[in-house]
């Protein structure tokens, strides 16, 4: 590797990659792409599946270990590895820290439904819970999900399934100038004007490499703390968000009173 490689390679341990289908089959060609051409390193890639035959599995077969990047398939539904797998994040702490997670488009809310357990869990005697959103941050499209998440999006139009959201917007041709952690923020800022004890918790998804988004582990580890300093002494609402720049998935939490 040149010097100049060197410097610019983003470095990893474990990349996970959620989903052996189709995306996730695109997720880790791009990533052994962007291995190869010197643009990330890493030691292995993790994909979770809950097929042993997803479309993951088989090209690995197929390539017979001949990648710039180990690939193993834990074949698992995501609920059940993912709160194996970041608890012993929050255990393990610097064990983990090189790791980073690849979403999928189509996953459920998977890294707020560990965050509301952990605060479950944190806090036994006090009432926990998700509730309906009452105040949005302004974005052109939202729209409540069955389970409860609120989807959110600067555009209302169909984007590019491998858009890297760059400054200029592909099909508006003209300055991208939103991004949701920003209004996320400011949606926090004006709350707290009318004294809502109110804070968010985001983990912010960015291209890193050959079209592959991701947001490291770490990041979901200073979410959950900054769920507990929220609700530390007092009732608090957390609004929990995994975004990009234009798209995201929003769950609210609510942390009650302590008992007296």
């Amino acid at each position: 590797m040149s010097a100049t490689e060197h410097r610019t390679a983003d470095r990893y341990a474990t990349i996970v990659v959620v989903g052996g289908g189709c995306y996730g089959g695109y997720y880790v060609r791009q990533l052994q792409r962007a291995a190869r051409a010197g643009a990330i390193v890493a030691e292995r890639i993790l994909v979770v599946d809950r097929d042993p035959r997803c479309a993951v599995a088989q090209e690995q077969s197929a390539e017979n270990g001949a990648t710039a990047i180990a690939v193993q398939v834990d074949v698992a539904e995501w609920q059940e590895f993912f709160p194996r797998y970041l608890s012993r994040a929050a255990e393990q702490g610097a064990a983990l820290a090189r790791d980073a997670i690849v979403p999928s488009p189509l996953m459920p809310h998977l890294m707020a439904e560990w965050l509301v357990q952990r605060a479950i869990e944190r806090w036994p005697a006090r009432s926990v819970t998700t509730c309906a959103f009452e105040h949005l941050p302004s974005v052109p499209w939202e729209r409540a999900g069955a389970d409860g998440t609120h989807y959110v999006s600067f555009a209302t139009w169909t984007c590019p399934i491998n858009c890297i959201e760059p400054r200029i917007c592909p099909v508006t041709r003209d300055v991208r100038d939103w991004s949701l952690p920003v209004a996320l923020e400011t949606h926090r800022d004006e709350r707290r004007k009318t004294s809502a004890a109110v804070d968010v918790a985001v983990m912010h998804c960015r291209h890193r490499a050959y079209g592959v988004g991701m947001f490291d582990t770490a990041d979901v580890l200073a979410a959950d703390e900054r769920i507990r300093a929220a609700g530390e002494s007092a009732d608090a609402e957390v609004i929990i968000g995994t975004v990009s720049h234009c798209h995201g998935a929003l769950t609210r939490l609510w942390i009650g009173v302590p008992a007296r």
